[in-house]
């Protein structure tokens, strides 16, 4: 009887644990279903903007002002592309804005690294107001700054030129530079530098041997960063240029006439104008990856 019972109850245990290890393992697999589907939905949410931007740019001219359109392409046609170089110089806009997009990542990147490392690595007086600076910079409306840069540019007799353009967007990029770059240097212990300067390296020595080569995923993704917000910028190359210097994004403003909106070819030449941004990503999504997951926590 006794034997009987200590079968019973071993059965029973673990009949309850098996039950146990089931229910947990499910658990975990609901939970990854959930967020697969969150990503999914997000994934939608942030795509169809441009699927229905690329979609209308190959539809014909008549189906992009349907009342009733489809969410599938009706046709395929390449006269919307044709259009849109026809109707004002394309190369001219493209080649300005890729001259003030680089200037604007190649300044912004050695001025703001430069400051990150001297707010990280050096004590100074003053030192907390400098990064509360930063700070309260990137809070200031961009809209609240027209006026006084306008004014500031034309003094300086750098309006209407392609240079007063890049130091305008210096000004709101390179503080988001330094704070990010702040970040990552942050990350990286000083008892590496110090390593190389016991064996021997300079300070500048163990900088470029040591702490360039880890900084440079987190300097891939803010340069990406400034790229884009100077290339998609449109208010101050409104603002601040004239037509025969203006960037591509207002050259799409050409679409829009007194006779209405030709959708068709300003939609193909919003997706000629995202040609770059998607090539730069092919080219540096290792890096990219790898400055986004390091994070700007740490300090």
């Amino acid at each position: 009887m006794t034997a009987v019972n200590a079968v019973a109850t071993t059965g029973t245990g673990s009949g309850t644990t098996t039950g146990t290890g089931a229910g947990s393992t499910s658990r975990p697999r609901r939970s990854k279903a959930g967020w697969n589907l969150l990503g999914l939905l997000v994934f939608l949410a942030a795509g169809f903007p441009v699927y229905w931007m690329v979609n209308t740019a190959i539809k014909p001219a008549k189906d992009a002002i349907d009342p009733d359109p489809s969410l599938l392409p009706t046709g395929f046609t390449l006269s919307n592309f044709s259009r849109a170089l026809d109707i004002a110089d394309f190369w001219g806009p493209v080649g300005r804005s890729l001259i003030v997009s680089l200037s604007v990542v190649a300044i912004g990147i050695v001025v703001g690294m430069l400051a990150a490392l001297a707010i990280s690595r050096f004590a100074f007086r003053g030192r907390k107001v400098v990064i509360v600076g930063i700070l309260a910079v990137q809070m200031v409306p961009l809209v609240a700054m027209i006026i006084p840069v306008f004014l500031l540019l034309n003094d300086l007799e750098q309006y209407d030129k392609l240079t007063g353009l890049i130091l305008t967007y210096l000004t709101f990029i390179l503080p988001f530079t330094v704070w990010t770059l702040r970040g990552f240097i942050v990350n990286i212990p000083k008892e590496l530098e110090e390593a190389a300067m016991v064996d021997g390296c300079s300070r500048t020595g163990a900088f470029i041997r040591v702490v360039f080569p880890l900084l440079a995923p987190g300097m891939v993704a803010t340069s990406v960063y400034g790229f884009i917000q100077a290339w998609n910028e449109y208010l101050y190359a409104l603002m601040l240029l004239s037509q025969k210097n203006q960037t591509a994004t207002v050259w799409l403003g050409n679409f829009t006439t007194k006779h209405g909106t030709e959708y068709a070819p300003m939609m193909a030449g919003s997706t000629m104008m995202a040609v770059p941004i998607v090539v730069l990503f092919l080219l540096v999504q290792r890096k990219m990856a790898a400055g986004l997951t390091a994070g700007a926590v740490k300090g």
